[in-house]
Formats: structure tokens, sequence, C-alpha cells
């Protein structure tokens, strides 16, 4: 496993991506619209345009409903996840029940980029989001 990517929760992905574009003399790998989100990909791994990670995802809510809209109403603009690449996400599933570790998603579902990805709860894992994603 390795680290994938850190989720950022903001107002304004594209504010936000100008601003780390700048700071980390770097580019925007991949933007997309998902699950009632604007996701912004900025690349963090050095080697610009190498799609192996890891990246900051500047998430923007799309709608006053979700997730990420209300972190961002409870939490305000910041870090709401950690992303580790498996090359198994079921395999890791398994292990994360075995360990009695609370899960989001109980299924890999479908993610950004077409990754499958699940979520373990924040209160089994140190106060932090953490999602598993298989590339």
């Amino acid at each position: 496993m390795r680290l994938d990517h850190v989720g950022v929760a903001t107002d304004d992905a594209t504010e936000l991506a100008a601003l780390c574009t700048g700071l980390f003399e770097t580019s925007v790998a991949h933007e997309e619209t998902f699950d009632g989100l604007r996701v912004v990909f900025v690349d963090v791994s050095g080697t610009d345009g190498d799609d192996s990670g890891p990246y900051l995802e500047l998430l923007e809510p799309l709608e006053d409903d979700g997730s990420v809209a209300r972190f961002l109403d409870r939490e305000g603009p910041g870090l709401h996840h950690i992303a580790v690449e498996t090359t198994d996400i079921e395999a890791t599933l398994e292990t994360v029940r075995s360990l009695d570790i609370d899960v989001v998603d109980e299924e890999p579902r479908p993610g950004a980029w077409g990754h499958d990805v699940a979520f373990l709860h924040p209160r089994s894992t140190g106060g932090v989001l953490v999602e598993f994603v298989e590339h």
C-alpha cells in the first residue's frame, strides 16, 4: 500500500488549485464532476503528469446536502481524508473487518477516475477519514 492522495474540502476548487499549482510548481492532473462534487486533482508527485500520484484531491460541493457540504458546514475548509492505494480492495476490506474497524462502505463503490473505493469510519481510525483506492 502507498499514499494515493489527500482529500481537501474547499468552497472553491478553482481558487485552491491555482494556489497549489503555484505553490508546488506543478499542474492539475485531472478534473471531474462526480457524485455532487467538483473534484480537482493537483499532482504533487514531482513527476508532473505521471498518473502514479500522490495528489491533492480538492473537493468542492455542488449541492448543499452532500457529505462534503456537511463537512464544510461542520468543520470548515481543510483536510477531509487520506487515501491509500491497494491492489486488492476486497482483501483489504476483509482485513479491516477482522480488526473490528468500522467501515462507511461495506463493499467497494465507484470513485473518481473510475477507481473502486471504500471508506473507513473516523471513529475507528483516530479521527481521520481513511479511503482505500484500487486503480
